[in-house]
């Protein structure tokens, strides 16, 4: 069932080889790894205010509303995996090869601004974090998360596997914390019992309620497992499909429960502490890490819920990384380096949390967290409708399509959410409205917005009723049928490279390999010194004349192969100098050696293949040693 087209996270797709695993302990374990990924999203710092607030002010009462998101979440992520394994697209990609244009950039700018918020919470998070545990002020912390940036580059650059047990490193610390947490509050067990029987013991409960279930499930993370999940190489039999849904499922279920016992551990370290001590409204996180010391007496407590907060922001804001690059890929099909999109995200959720605190101060923090949910809960329906249907669809899934139960389950729980979510978003309205923070235009403008976005909803929901939800030709690049009907391309003018390091012998030889009779080879040399960059052609500096000589010596022996060849010297910034050289000498091909930098030293020394390629619209071969 799986179409071709280009590959989700292309840099790590198929990476890890699960067929070649024996038995069901070994392979379980080549399968595991996603879902943890995907976990973090659940147990983010924009989750933490309201398992406070549910914890402190009703007890225990609320932990079954914690049990019944995660297992609406199981299922959602589920139904994920299984469009990533059989159809082999992510949910992304699958919009794009579904919905009209127009419809696929609409829902591709909400699912940015999902990405941004997400960030956005992440990003809050931390620098509360550091804050309370180190004293630093919000606006550094903020500004100090720009370099998990470089994190990120380390991890993508180490492969899959390595950023899965950085996760789950993360993960455990969490965990952890808040295991030695729930030692020191000594919670009462059949208190706890008793909170997994349903029932809401008034109008308030409800309204906590509506919250932990409507901040429960995070559309990129929809977006996000349906492409983590082709990560894994598999066979296209029908066992091996069936092996892979059912792998996942188990990884989904293992990691979305480590998840629950998190915000289970936040609302029940809420109730044994704060409800216990009569502190009905404690929801703010600062507020909370303050109280944690008097109550349990100790000064372990508090440093471990801000270590733990700390390292939730942190595994969020990666694989919030992840799903906006799998998301800007999949919907328009433009790719940038990570770097560049983990920054410009980065800066986007950085600038109103700044502008927040300069203008109205720290103790808004907890206001943004609140206002980012809000902005998570207006998307959410965008990428849970759209899942459904695809996973529904006999055209796309083949014998994979989810059963009429499976559906049914499904559509209740997509409406559960996507009712109580919007309740929350009018909530939230009528707070703006009674505190006068929106004018006349600004109602308008809004009213205008939720109107097109309930226009969107309903297209996306009803489509399928009028028109073909099969795939169609996806077009990835500008042709997918190709013409191998031709005579192979004769170059006549051969433009190569040469730095005179060890690679240049094997750059030679691949740029030969190029020439026939008659065709003409152009050496190029670029000097960086100072005087020739000053002096240029005038240049008579050690550096420049030793160049030109061993230059020359390259182009004696070429010449006594047969070749026709011409040496030019360049000065300056070879990003710069090579293209102008070769655009002057009017090449058919340039042929250059790679430096074989690597993340890091990208950044430091930059890259002039890209550069280069940038500038030309010739073909370049790119020679490695």
């Amino acid at each position: 069932m799986k179409h071709e087209a280009r590959k989700s996270l292309e840099e790590v797709h198929g990476s890890i080889d699960t067929e070649q695993k024996k038995g069901f302990v070994r392979k379980l374990l080549a399968f595991m790894g996603p879902a943890y990924l995907i976990s973090v999203g659940y147990m983010d710092p924009g989750n933490w205010a309201t398992d406070l607030a549910g914890g402190s002010q009703f007890g225990y009462t609320l932990i079954w509303v914690l049990l019944m998101s995660n297992l609406m979440a199981v299922l959602l992520q589920s139904l994920s995996t299984r469009l990533g394994v059989v159809y082999g697209r992510d949910l992304a990609q699958a919009c794009r090869a579904a919905y009209p244009p127009v419809v696929n950039y609409a829902l591709y700018f909400l699912a940015e601004i999902a990405i941004i918020a997400t960030d956005l919470a992440e990003v809050v998070g931390m620098a509360i974090g550091l804050n309370l545990l180190f004293g630093l002020p919000l606006i550094w912390g903020i500004l100090l998360t720009f370099l998990d940036t470089f994190i990120l580059l380390f991890l993508i650059d180490k492969g899959m596997r390595k950023m899965e047990a950085f996760i789950l490193a993360l993960v455990f610390v969490i965990g952890l914390s808040f295991l030695i947490e729930l030692f020191l509050a000594k919670p009462a067990l059949s208190e706890i019992l008793k909170g997994f029987i349903p029932h809401l013991p008034n109008k308030d409960a409800l309204y906590i309620a509506l919250g932990i279930i409507g901040a429960t499930v995070m559309p990129h993370n929809l977006y996000l497992h349906s492409s983590l999940v082709q990560t894994r190489k598999f066979g296209t039999s029908v066992q091996s499909i069936k092996n892979a849904l059912r792998f996942n499922l188990i990884d989904s279920v293992v990691a979305l429960n480590l998840a629950f016992f998190v915000n289970a551990a936040i609302l029940i370290l809420a109730a044994a502490t704060f409800y216990k001590a009569g502190l009905y409204q404690v929801a703010e996180i600062q507020d909370a890490y303050k109280l944690l010391e008097p109550l349990l007496g100790s000064h372990w407590a508090p440093i471990l819920f801000a270590v733990a907060l700390i390292a939730a922001g942190q595994s969020s804001t990666i694989t919030g990384t992840l799903a906006g690059q799998i998301i800007m890929e999949g919907f328009i099909n433009f790719r940038i380096q990570p770097w560049v999109r983990r920054m410009l995200t980065r800066l986007l959720a950085i600038l109103p949390a700044i502008a927040t605190i300069v203008l109205f101060g720290a103790a808004y923090t907890g206001k943004l967290l609140i206002f980012s949910q809000v902005v998570l809960s207006l998307q959410l329906g965008f990428a849970v409708i759209p899942l459904i249907h695809f996973v529904s669809s006999p055209k796309i899934m083949g014998d994979y399509a989810i059963s009429l139960k499976t559906k049914i389950l499904s559509w209740f729980i997509a409406a559960i959410i996507i009712v109580l979510n919007s309740l929350l978003v009018v909530d939230e309205i009528q707070n703006w409205l009674s505190a006068g923070t929106l004018d006349i235009l600004g109602l308008i403008l809004l009213f205008i917005f939720l109107s097109i976005l309930v226009v969107l909803l309903l297209y996306i929901t009803f489509w399928p009723v009028f028109n073909s939800l099969g795939p169609k030709n996806l077009k990835m690049h500008a042709l997918d049928d190709i013409d191998l009907s031709f005579s192979p391309p004769v170059y006549k003018r051969v433009a190569i490279a040469v730095d005179f390091s060890k690679i240049d012998q094997d750059v030679l030889k691949h740029g030969l390999a190029l020439g026939k009779q008659g065709t003409q080879i152009l050496l190029i040399h670029i000097v960086e010194s100072a005087p020739a960059i000053y002096h240029r052609q005038g240049s008579l500096d050690l550096e420049t004349q030793t160049d030109a000589e061993v230059l020359e010596r390259y182009a004696d022996k070429i010449r006594r192969l047969g070749y026709d060849v011409r040496t030019e010297i360049g000065y300056g910034n070879p990003k710069k100098a090579i293209p102008q050289i070769v655009q002057k000498f009017k090449a058919d091909v340039l042929v250059m050696g790679a430096h074989g930098h690597k993340w890091l030293k990208d950044l430091i020394f930059g890259t002039t293949i890209n550069a280069v390629r940038h500038k030309l619209n010739i073909p370049i071969l790119i020679v490695r040693s």
